[in-house]
């Protein structure tokens, strides 16, 4: 009797924990479990910032789901202090795997050491720490910013080759610190550091939000007389600039040619509008692949170390094709 009254209020609570998937702020639980092998994970999102973050945590959301991972999610609202809190939250809860996307790279040792102690299992996601003691962590999910920010460069590279005039360029990087501002900046300063006509005259954080975007570009249109370039860390700040070049009288596209990453939908119509010329794809469907990996790792199975997303590129007639299937 005891057992059976115990199952009944175990599946009143798991339907309870399902209603509070999505909610905003602090920590919310989704999922079903699985019975006797379900898995229980912790993921601390760095935060809503974005259309590419939004489809982020809702793939995640919705993979864990399906496959009968329960999740307990929580946002940490681009601080890092909020991630750690979060992590040692997972860790006293005695969850089965953490997953996280940091906010900044550096400062993750001590609650990694934690968490290993607690022989609990970590997954990186979309982005990397700079930790040099590889074991605090079993896999890293996500792209390769670096990669990506040369495939930028390339495309400028070409899109000029025919010129030996100067071209300022003007960069609104990620957020402070954290691996895709630092990388995508890397990757696209290599390419086009090959020849003296590239030149960055102003570069600037927009900490990766369309609001901040468009501040920053206001301020580099009124301290640079002549920019030729935009290149935006996400799509995003893209169209933030977007709004404050139109803003200034200039014609996005023409007057100022933008390249950017991403490729979420506003991105993509913006493309295929002919208001930015160049989007580097960035996948933010992680979720299935995720899972796949808390399972392995849960069951001590082996598994790469680094697991990298395939992605493509798109001109503006390749967004004209494809803006109608885009998921996110």
């Amino acid at each position: 009797m005891f057992k059976r009254i115990s199952a009944i209020l175990l599946a009143g609570l798991t339907a309870m924990s399902v209603a509070s998937c999505g909610s905003g702020g602090g920590t919310t639980t989704a999922g079903t479990g699985g019975g006797d092998e379900s898995i229980t994970m912790g993921f601390s999102q760095v935060g809503a910032e974005s259309g590419w973050r939004t489809a982020n945590t809702k793939s995640v959301q919705d993979s864990a789901k399906n496959a009968g991972i329960t999740l307990k999610f929580s946002d940490a609202q681009q601080k890092q202090e909020n991630q750690i809190k979060a992590i040692r939250s997972y860790i006293q809860q005695k969850v089965d795997v953490i997953a996280f996307s940091p906010v900044v790279e550096s400062g993750w040792d001590t609650v990694l050491k934690e968490a290993q102690n607690a022989k609990i299992p970590v997954i990186l996601t979309d982005r990397a720490v700079d930790s040099k003691d590889t074991s605090l962590y079993k896999t890293f999910l996500g792209s390769d910013f670096v990669e990506e920010g040369k495939k930028a460069g390339q495309w400028l590279v070409e899109e000029y080759k025919d010129t030996t005039d100067k071209v300022n360029i003007v960069e609104l990087q990620g957020t402070t610190g954290s691996a895709p501002a630092n990388d995508r900046k890397a990757g696209f300063a290599e390419v086009i550091g090959a020849e003296a006509k590239f030149q960055i005259v102003a570069s600037q954080t927009g900490d990766f939000t369309r609001a901040k975007g468009k501040e920053v570009m206001e301020a580099f249109l009124k301290s640079q007389p002549d920019i030729d370039v935009l290149y935006a860390h996400n799509d995003d700040m893209g169209l933030g600039a977007i709004e404050a070049i139109e803003g200034a009288g200039k014609v996005p596209g023409k007057d100022i040619k933008i390249i950017t990453v991403d490729a979420v939908k506003d991105g993509m119509q913006a493309l295929a509008d002919g208001k930015i010329n160049f989007i580097v794809e960035c996948s933010p469907l992680l979720g299935p692949q995720l899972m796949d990996l808390a399972k392995k790792v849960v069951k001590g199975e082996q598994v790469p170390a680094r697991v990298v997303t395939e992605e493509t590129t798109f001109t503006q007639e390749q967004a004209k094709q494809v803006l109608s299937t885009r998921q996110y």
